[in-house]
């Protein structure tokens, strides 16, 4: 059996759009002579859509569609993800019932799985974890079948799918179906003991550092029991849930009878795979490479993602301000990298706490993409808006502006001032530089720095920026981001005690820092001080973090390291929070980007009765000796 798989570049809720990229790959199914076209989850619609399922125009339009789909079969079997609606009833909320279905058609009519009245099959497993909300949206088999008062084994049948001679036992699975491995039932093991020969499994998978490996180990291990080779399906683009966009890395993937990983697409680049199924051997064949994909997608998957943000947005003019440090930098070269030159505007603007050294950076930097540079000094801007306020009285009061107000006055110049009106005469948009440690404890500035269309490298830590920074310059062939960028200190250089040239900087030790705080935020069980604390006590707190340093040495005593910790937990789970609700929306790279992922409410830091008696014991130790 010929198959192509279609890793169509989604555009989430333009049915009409996507229809045409499916159109021009049904013709290349047909043009190479295949049996079978293997399209991804949600095809038609996009995954991420938020509550335009809500909207019966559009489910009548993804009706329209799936019956062009049908009828653009002829000759050719597609499979494909897309909604099927039961208007006779209802979901629990009240709305016309919904599932996230998978369709096959072939000659123009809807196929229907071995014994089955529905011309489609239901996903079984609907996540509701991270940015996944299928159960808000739709009904699952296993509730279909409590309704019904069937076992749910009965809805679970293969496609008998031809290729004019011979007929393949297809189970189709949907995404999550086959991340069985927390659920109490499984489709893969149904379908395999009603005699599957191959599985079709249709993904919507947004891309996360590392979650390509945990899917092959995973597959791998049920593969291997069943005994049953398997096409696993994604689609590629970037799709959004308002304050986080996710890309889609397209990289289809081919699993032998044993489980082993037989082929994979190329990430973010493939539009379409051609194979030969063998029935007989349970394995693949194929006449293109599909080389499975080694080394490191942090950057291919960062530029893939900022590409897309700015077509889905219809820019490609952008403003940066840099400072002459590495956030601003790696943000100016990974947009450069996408953009002529030309279009990325470069703009420095220092006033007298900005170092010689990092102004010379900014400009270097600047010199180095060739993009157009302009340095701007906002020091008398600075200082005059000061003078027209200090003193304003107000009742039996007067306005007077600390030392810390003006360095915030100065963010918000920067941004809400001088970068929003460069963009605007731009014809652009301006960037938000900030890395996910600065947003976790809330060092960025409200209508300042936290300003922004995007803030692409926000979900970096602030090692990871430093990483990405290093394979710019590997993409380039060359030093665009010059070597002192990555030795200056980090610092805002806002005040006098911010001065790099004294090795003055931020109060963040990110060798210790990124990884204590990754810990608050992106363990699938996450940590808090009472886990800190305790691991502390144990001495096993580098090993639990993953961090290289050795914790007792940058604090020299417990009563240090405590504060230490209640300082960033207070910042994290405080105001934090709410500059983070307010930043801009984010390009997800980890497994718990903030944004809409991460589901954060506002309600302050909290400290477990154990932590306090933790806290109590060990500084009572102290005292006493």
């Amino acid at each position: 059996m010929k198959i192509v798989t279609a890793q169509i570049d989604v555009i989430p809720g333009h049915i009409r759009e996507n229809w045409k990229q499916i159109e021009k790959e049904i013709e290349y199914a047909r043009s190479v002579k295949a049996d079978l076209l293997a399209l991804s989850e949600m095809c038609l619609t996009g995954y991420l859509i938020g509550d335009l399922w809500d909207q019966t125009a559009f489910l009548r339009e993804c009706e329209r569609y799936n019956e062009k789909m049908a009828q653009a079969s002829e000759g050719l079997t597609i499979v494909w993800g897309s909604c099927a609606i039961d208007w006779g009833k209802t979901n629990d909320d009240g709305r016309p019932r919904k599932y996230n279905a998978a369709f096959a058609a072939r000659d123009g009519h809807f196929l229907y799985p071995e014994g089955s009245l529905r011309p489609y099959v239901m996903k079984t497993l609907l996540p509701s974890y991270r940015c996944f909300e299928d159960r808000r949206y739709f009904t699952s088999t296993l509730a279909e079948a409590r309704e019904e008062g069937l076992p749910p084994e009965d809805f679970f049948a293969p496609y008998l799918l031809t290729n004019g001679e011979e007929t393949v036992r297809v189970g189709i699975l949907l995404c999550e179906d086959s991340w069985d491995e927390n659920y109490s039932f499984s489709p893969m093991k149904v379908l395999a003991e009603k005699g599957a020969q191959l599985f079709l499994n249709l993904s919507a998978s947004p891309f996360t550092l590392g979650k390509n490996e945990k899917r092959h180990r995973m597959l791998t291990a049920s593969l291997s029991k069943l005994h049953v080779p398997m096409v696993y399906v994604n689609n590629r683009g970037l799709q959004n849930n308002g304050k986080t966009c996710y890309t889609f890395d397209g990289m289809t993937a081919l699993y032998d009878q044993n489980g082993n990983l037989a082929g994979e697409a190329a990430p973010f680049e493939t539009p379409h795979c051609t194979f030969d199924f063998h029935q007989e051997t349970g394995t693949f064949t194929s006449s293109e490479p599909m080389t499975p994909h080694k080394g490191d997608l942090l950057l291919p998957a960062m530029r893939y993602g900022v590409k897309k943000f700015l077509e889905s947005i219809h820019v490609n003019q952008v403003v940066i301000g840099v400072s002459g440090g590495i956030d601003s930098a790696v943000n100016a070269a990974l947009y450069r990298s996408v953009l002529p030159p030309e279009n990325l505007l470069l703009v420095n603007t220092p006033t007298r706490f900005n170092s010689a050294l990092t102004k010379d950076l900014a400009r270097q930097l600047a010199d180095n993409l060739g993009c157009p540079y302009l340095s701007i000094p906002i020091g008398n801007f600075i200082d005059e808006t000061a003078a027209a306020l200090e003193g304003l009285p107000y009742g039996n009061k007067t306005i007077h502006l600390t030392g810390f107000m003006k360095e915030n006055m100065q963010a918000r110049d920067r941004s809400s001032r001088i970068l929003s009106a460069l963009s605007a005469a731009f014809g652009g948009i301006f960037t938000c530089n900030a890395n996910k440690t600065e947003m976790t404890v809330g060092y960025g500035t409200l209508y300042g720095d936290l300003a922004g269309a995007l803030a692409a490298t926000a979900d970096l830590w602030k090692y990871q920026i430093y990483e990405l920074g290093r394979a710019l310059n590997e993409w380039y062939g060359q030093e665009v981001i010059p070597e002192g960028i990555f030795t200056v200190k980090p610092s805002a250089e806002l005040s006098e005690n911010q001065d790099v040239t004294k090795g003055l900087g931020d109060p963040l030790i990110y060798e210790y820092h990124d990884y204590l705080l990754k810990s608050f935020v992106e363990p699938w069980q996450r940590n808090t001080p009472e886990d800190i604390l305790a691991w502390y006590r144990e001495g096993t707190l580098e090993e639990h973090l993953g961090c290289s340093v050795k914790v007792k040495d940058l604090f020299p005593t417990h009563a240090a390291f405590i504060q230490d910790l209640e300082r960033w937990w207070n910042l994290f789970a405080g105001f934090a929070v709410a500059k983070r609700i307010q930043a801009p929306p984010l390009l997800a790279i980890s497994r718990r980007p903030y944004g809409y992922d991460l589901r954060e409410s506002q309600v302050g830091p909290y400290y477990t009765d154990r932590y306090l008696e933790m806290k109590r014991s060990m500084v009572e130790v102290v005292k006493g000796s």
